[in-house]
């Protein structure tokens, strides 16, 4: 029966991959409208007499401005894919592939310290790929039935 610290430090690698993600999910590039707002505060305190330093900033604002608009176009347009998104082929691949997985992580030696944790979080990512298999084959048979 493995001890207490030993479970720790076999889940470390699972928690750090969780934390990995969660910070994955926390950054921010930077804020283009604050750039933006302070490139225009620069450009009312450049001299009118500058036409060539004015001209500059204001292609990098315009340069800025596209670049938000072609972000917010290109956010909207994977917000929308993601959506849409019914389910396929890939959700039964990915089901599979978690459970032959499983089945070699089971076949390995269970002294080691990170086996249980492992096992526990692979058997969680079955359930949750099958949930999206399941899911994802009902849909498509609905579908199916009502081209029908």
């Amino acid at each position: 029966m493995p001890t207490l610290l030993s479970m720790a430090l076999g889940a470390a690698p699972v928690f750090g991959g969780a934390l990995f993600t969660a910070a994955a999910g926390q950054l921010k590039g930077p804020d283009l409208r604050g750039l933006i707002k302070q490139d225009l505060d620069l450009l009312d305190r450049i001299p009118a007499e500058q036409t060539q330093r004015r001209a500059g900033l204001q292609r990098t604002i315009d340069d800025r401005i596209d670049d938000l608009v072609a972000t917010s176009d290109r956010s909207r347009a994977l917000r929308a894919a993601a959506f849409s998104y019914q389910g396929n082929w890939r959700d039964v691949v990915l089901f599979a592939c978690s459970v032959l997985f499983t089945y070699v992580w089971w076949h390995l030696n269970h002294a080691r310290s990170d086996w249980l944790p492992m096992f526990v979080v692979l058997i969680l990512a079955c359930v949750m790929t099958a949930g999206y298999a399941v899911r994802g084959t009902l849909r498509s048979l609905a579908h199916t039935r009502r081209r029908r």
